[in-house]
């Protein structure tokens, strides 16, 4: 399988590009940096596959993501559906907004996208409004994946909990984890194993 791998910051690129070092893997790795934010990020992976001149055969989306109560620091999940948190129009009216778009991870968990480092006070405000229990957050995975689905390519979206807001945990929280957390081994496993 041929992979474009998108990091989305530059501490995520280096560490999945140090983890693809020297290592025999089955799949084919290409890595890309895409950027923080939805708008960069799309743009990014848009130009990214189109480089690839039909060279790739899924997107995968790895890094850290700020997640609810429930799952711990250093879990390593990959989700089964993208969202945006932060729209606010009736959902039959942009579907490309507000409609789920599915992915290949095992997990049954939704990943979260918005413009903005989310902290527990956002986090209550999206539970309420989607009366969800449990999810990811991050600034760029539901725009990958729209930007992927011009291509007609499937993606895997797999996150490393950096941080649980509800917990207290912030940005300071989530440096500190990120700097004690560079081994990304963990996510070409899963991308070994993924069928």
């Amino acid at each position: 399988m041929k992979y474009l791998i998108i990091a989305p910051t530059e501490r995520e690129y280096r560490n999945i590009t140090t983890a693809l070092e020297g290592r025999k893997t089955e799949n084919q790795y290409y890595v890309t940096r895409s950027g923080v934010g939805k708008a960069l990020a799309a743009a990014n992976t848009a130009l990214a596959i189109a480089r690839a001149n039909g060279e790739v055969e899924r997107v995968a989306i790895i890094g850290y993501a700020a997640s609810t109560l429930g799952r711990k620091r250093g879990e390593l999940v990959a989700p089964r559906i993208a969202r945006y948190h932060d729209c606010r129009i009736p959902g039959d009216f942009v579907p490309e907004l507000t409609d789920p778009h599915p992915l290949l991870g095992h997990d049954d968990a939704v990943v979260w996208t918005g413009d903005s480092f989310v902290d527990a006070e956002i986090i209550a405000e999206v539970k309420a409004r989607y009366g969800l229990k449990s999810g990811l957050f991050d600034m760029e995975a539901t725009a990958i994946c729209q930007a992927a689905e011009l291509f007609d390519l499937p993606v895997v979206v797999v996150k490393m909990v950096s941080d649980v807001p509800e917990e207290g945990d912030n940005e300071h929280s989530y440096d500190e984890f990120v700097d004690s957390h560079s081994d990304f081994g963990l996510f070409i496993d899963y991308l070994e194993e993924l069928k």
